[in-house]
């Protein structure tokens, strides 16, 4: 009885520390075994509008400016967010897959009508496989990676328009 209530000690005081280790690196699951001891936190990662929307506004208020200079400024993020649609960025780093396995059709592709909710890609991060799902109902305008390339937090994925 003295040893389980030592492992559920050392169990709380582990769980936080994985939880603040998640917390901290933006991660998704962390998982440690020592010995018999196995702990899994994970926590889920939902693609919101807020950000999304952080990144439209500046767009809105250089869109003004990219109509009037359109060939002054072809690289700025504000003008290409104005022109082509709104973002969807990556959650976490890690590597982007355009398809379930290397043998399947891609979830999306450009053109195609999506559901909010439903899957645009995946991103590896720690072998672990993370949906990359619409914020909202609309057209994939384009595709902003390729199929196993390194992507960074933040790092726009895919355009949506209305």
């Amino acid at each position: 009885m003295a040893d389980d209530k030592k492992h559920a000690e050392i169990d709380a005081a582990l769980v936080r520390q994985l939880a603040e280790i998640l917390n901290e690196t933006d991660l998704t699951e962390v998982e440690v075994e020592r010995g018999e001891l196995r702990i899994r936190v994970a926590r889920e990662v939902t693609v919101n509008a807020a950000p999304v929307q952080y990144a439209a506004a500046p767009a809105l208020v250089a869109a003004p400016a990219a109509a009037a200079a359109p060939v002054s400024m072809p690289s700025d993020p504000a003008t290409i967010v104005a022109r082509a649609g709104e973002e969807v960025k990556s959650p976490m780093v890690g590597t982007a897959y355009l398809q379930p396995s290397p043998e399947a059709a891609p979830f999306v592709q450009s053109g195609d009508k999506v559901k909010k909710g439903q899957t645009l890609l995946i991103v590896e991060a720690m072998k672990t496989m993370n949906p990359i799902q619409a914020p909202r109902d609309g057209v994939v305008a384009d595709i902003l990676v390729g199929d196993g390339q390194p992507v960074e937090f933040g790092e726009p994925l895919v355009l949506l328009e209305a």
